[in-house]
């Protein structure tokens, strides 16, 4: 008979892995962080990433499965003091911190950091302002931990390569609404380090292709973010541990890999990721931005709209994970802000990529369609070698009569190398929240976002969030 031995480790080796150099300085850091060490330019960003994500959580509420959803959970969550956004609903932290990550991702529309290859302030921002009011925190004390939790998110997306199988969604923003909420509880560095160990391993392990099929059920992994970061401090508070290294562990062999720890630490409290993100106005996946950007440019050298019926033929070649972006046939709202054939078509169709221009009445026109199909994508390497710096597009189109025109993009407009300025921000939030609230309530918000690290407390900003849409409010 065979023997059969294995090489089983004691359990005290498997349990000496060392804490990592990088999490305690993490943990000091987020410790000791005050409003005080945010640098002018980080405020200022930071509010402007407070005020988008306002403005999309309120558009997107208006959205018919979120105002379902606010409805059921109505029923089965409970009332609450924390406003479900644009809804006039108040629910329990937990829930309203869930509802507002969902509400925001709905439209496509939400801020992201194209270093970090995903959307840190929808992953952080509902879960500290859950969390903020019950601790009496104060307007500053809401923009650091924002900042703080965006740092962390897209400093692990940024050491991390995801598996390409993987939607960025629902992954490392849990350790970035986690530290926020930690740092609105004022931890200390021990329970910053454990609060980041449990987040990391109580993310999702998501799928690429639920976007790419219009799996609505992706726009809830913000959601389920923000909601388990508040959940990961309750455990830490409550003196449960995570691994020892839980970052390393996910995100260098679970669902990711290639972890670098050094970029944890680069450049710590000196540049800031919420510095270098991106504001979008296309309601599209923003790998769609760099070639709608570069058809802008086309219909401006054409004279004017192009109607798709003019139009012979476009092609597209550009980076790698916009070549995937292929689909001609778009089978709901999602699905066609993740097609970049339909994205280009509805574009000339609407004279804008609009929320309107995705919705399913847009969808259904069959100019539209037809000219979806007559849209080539091609990646080109040299084009995918210079991300993720560089998000550039080249598009070609043809009309019926022959004339041929072609424009080339770099950058998607909204990034650190091409911003909107703050107006025109402040102009997005003021499309999106006016609908919903009416011009007057909505400026009211932004003024109160304006001052917000002056306030002594989050009550006014939650008032004002937690009014009910106007009659008849979409978006």
């Amino acid at each position: 008979m065979t023997s059969l031995s294995f090489d089983v480790k004691p359990a005290s080796e498997l349990l000496a892995a060392a804490r990592p150099s990088w999490l305690d300085r993490w943990g000091a850091f987020a410790a000791g962080l005050t409003f005080a060490d945010l640098p002018a330019p980080v405020v200022e960003r930071a509010r402007l990433v407070l005020l988008d994500c306002i403005g999309v959580i309120a558009a997107g509420m208006q959205e018919p499965e979120c105002r379902a959803l606010v409805g059921r959970m109505a029923r089965t969550a409970g009332a609450g003091d924390c406003p479900a956004i644009g809804s006039g609903h108040g629910f329990p932290a937990g829930s309203a911190a869930f509802l507002n990550g969902l509400a925001g991702t709905m439209l496509e529309l939400d801020e992201g950091n194209q270093y970090a290859r995903g959307h840190p302030g929808i992953h952080v921002l509902p879960a500290a302002l859950a969390a903020g009011p019950r601790l009496t925190s104060s307007g500053a004390d809401l923009l650091t931990a924002l900042a703080l939790g965006y740092e962390i998110g897209s400093r692990i997306g940024i050491a991390a390569k995801l598996l390409v199988t993987t939607h960025p969604h629902g992954t490392w923003g849990t350790a970035g609404a986690a530290l926020a909420v930690a740092h609105l509880n004022r931890a200390d560095a021990a329970a910053m380090i454990e609060t980041i160990n449990i987040a990391s391993t109580l993310g999702l392990a998501t799928s690429r292709r639920t976007m790419l099929e219009g799996g609505t059920v992706r726009n809830a992994y913000a959601g389920v973010s923000n909601q388990l970061g508040l959940t990961a401090w309750d455990l830490a508070a409550s003196g449960i541990v995570g691994e020892t290294d839980g970052v390393g562990s996910v995100f260098g062999g679970v669902i990711a890999r290639d972890f670098q720890p050094d970029l944890m630490v680069d450049e710590l409290g000196e540049r800031w990721e919420i510095a270098r993100n991106y504001f979008k106005r296309h309601a599209a996946c923003r790998y769609t931005h760099g070639a709608l950007d570069a058809l802008g440019d086309i219909v401006a050298q054409a004279g004017g709209r192009i109607a798709p019926e003019q139009v012979a033929s476009i092609e597209v070649d550009t980076y790698v994970w916009a070549a995937q972006l292929n689909g001609p046939e778009p089978k709901n709202m999602l699905a066609a802000k993740f097609s970049l054939p339909f994205a280009l078509a509805t574009f000339l169709a609407n004279g804008a990529a609009t929320p309107d221009a995705f919705r399913d009445e847009a969808r259904q026109v069959q100019a539209t369609r037809d000219l979806a199909r007559r849209v080539t994508v091609r990646e080109d390497t040299g084009l995918t070698a210079r991300l993720p710096g560089l998000r550039p597009a080249r598009v070609r189109l043809t009309l019926a009569d022959g004339r041929s025109f072609a424009a080339e993009a770099l950058t998607n407009k909204g990034d650190t190398e091409d911003p909107y300025s703050a107006s025109e921000v402040r102009a997005k939030f003021a499309e999106l929240a006016g609908p919903v609230w009416g011009a007057s309530h909505a400026a009211a918000i932004a003024d109160c976002v304006e001052t917000i690290d002056r306030a002594a407390d989050l009550s006014t900003l939650t008032r004002l969030l937690s009014a009910p849409a106007a009659a008849g409010g979409s978006v």
